[in-house]
């Protein structure tokens, strides 16, 4: 195998991915969040291009990831592509656009629930005559069968030359959640012509009566060896604990965008705020208090003069967060910096999984009720998830049994932060952990995390010129 294709050096079950599925037509990467299989079709794009095989590269991946791959291209790809970002204000600009260079067009798979996605979709495809490779990024977002957008994708998906679906966890629910994602790839992948066929050959069902209507639930599924062995002809699988040369800690970041209604609020404050930071007159109590209301915004609520909470429509950070626990395996740390916030992702979490698989330690919370949550999380298999307080993950909290830690929000801390790091990190953890922060680009999350990044104290950043950055 030619290495000349990689501009950054892959480690080893990176390169195993990349030279499994490199020339194939299609091809799936099962590869655990952190393992790199963004980077892997990155690699498996650029070598294509420069074969001649493909023209171009179209990225569908959820709202809050599509953009990330601006930053993993221009790590990753050594041919310098054009990048475009779609959106449905600038497809006059993308017209224009002469297409005589290597490019990746990214699109936020939600496009396609709507019709003007659709066909946009359809003209760059049929522009490029069929020289494009269609990369699926997290691949469970065309699970359901009865989608709109899961339907139109299959039919378009054979439009393009090259097709790849990307997931740490193609399996959510079960096993039945595979045949959308594989019939994208190819119908012939499976082996079965319809989802009926393929659901009947892999799960018992059991007949249901709800009034008039009735209908089947799989109550039980079988075959699955012979699955596994249909699934590895044409995909790569891996996880953290499989990949020997990962280093133990793995930082990931997951941008997120307000929603426009986030936005006219946070503008409002952000404008009444930036007065008060560059008056070196005023305390530093007061700056923070301004720096707090924006960080409550982006984390999805606000709070009015008489200390009343508001909460937004839609908190993309909520959404974000359903979308990691479906890709990632084994228990999980969520750390959140309000309250509001720690109730509200102990509510959807106890929907989604039951009362059983949580528990909770924050400021409310009694010393013995925190130990006693401790010790479920620690010692039982029904109990997936710890939500907290970093200020209250200090010192002699033992969190081995996670495998993930997922910062909803950060504290202003260092301490908090690297405290509440180690709780995971530390003596008895014998698995990879993987530290997930949510981020809203070019906003307060991002000084707080900057600050926590360069050790810094966020006293020192309120009370020095570089704050003001964050406000222009």
């Amino acid at each position: 195998m030619e290495t000349n294709v990689f501009k950054t050096t892959p480690f080893k079950h990176q390169l195993k991915a990349f030279e499994l599925g490199y020339n194939q037509k299609v091809y799936a990467y099962f590869m655990e969040m952190g393992t790199g299989k963004t980077k892997v079709a990155i690699d498996n794009a650029n070598y294509l291009f420069e074969k001649k095989l493909i023209t171009d590269v179209i990225v569908l991946a959820p709202n809050s990831v599509y953009t990330n791959w601006v930053r993993e291209i221009e790590a990753h790809s050594k041919n310098k592509p054009d990048i475009f970002i779609w959106k449905t204000h600038n497809l006059k600009k993308l017209e224009k656009y002469k297409y005589d260079k290597f490019f990746f067009l990214l699109m936020n798979i939600e496009s396609l629930s709507r019709d003007k996605g659709v066909k946009f979709l359809k003209q760059q495809l049929a522009k490029r005559g069929r020289q494009t490779m269609l990369i699926v990024d997290e691949s469970t977002t065309i699970k359901n069968k009865g989608a709109k957008r899961t339907r139109q994708l299959c039919q378009i998906g054979g439009m393009a030359k090259y097709r790849r679906i990307l997931t740490g966890s193609p399996v959510t629910k079960n096993p039945l959640d595979l045949y959308t994602q594989c019939e994208f790839l190819s119908k012939d992948c499976l082996g079965f012509n319809s989802f009926y066929t393929f659901r009947n050959r892999y799960a018992v069902l059991r007949e249901i009566h709800l009034g008039t209507h009735s209908t089947k639930i799989p109550v039980k599924f079988i075959n699955i060896p012979e699955l596994e062995q249909r699934l590895k002809l044409f995909s790569f699988r891996c996880t953290k604990q499989d990949c020997l040369d990962l280093p133990p800690k793995l930082h990931l970041i997951r941008e997120i965008q307000m929603t426009d209604e986030q936005k006219k609020i946070y503008n409002k404050l952000k404008k009444e705020a930036r007065a008060i930071i560059e008056d070196e007159e005023v305390s530093y109590t007061n700056k923070l208090t301004e720096i707090i209301k924006l960080h409550q915004v982006t984390c999805g609520f606000t709070k009015t003069d008489s200390g009343e909470i508001i909460s937004f429509k839609t908190n993309p950070k909520l959404e974000e967060l359903k979308s990691i626990l479906e890709e990632t395996s084994g228990k999980s740390i969520i750390w959140a910096n309000y309250v509001y916030n720690i109730k509200e992702i102990i509510e959807m979490l106890e929907e989604t999984y039951g009362k059983e698989s949580v528990v909770s330690i924050y400021g409310a919370i009694s010393v013995d009720a925190r130990k006693e949550a401790v010790e479920r999380f620690q010692t039982d298999d029904r109990c997936k998830f710890l939500v907290g307080n970093p200020s209250v993950g200090g010192y002699g909290l033992t969190l081995t049994a996670s495998r993930n830690v997922i910062y909803f929000s950060n504290s202003y801390n260092l301490e908090h932060r690297d405290q509440s790091e180690d709780r995971a990190h530390r003596i008895g953890q014998t698995a990879k952990v993987t530290y997930i922060d949510l981020l809203v680009p070019d906003t307060i999350d991002q000084l707080v995390l900057d600050s926590l990044n360069n050790k810094r104290d966020l006293s020192k950043e309120i009370l020095g010129d570089n704050i003001k950055r964050y406000f222009d």
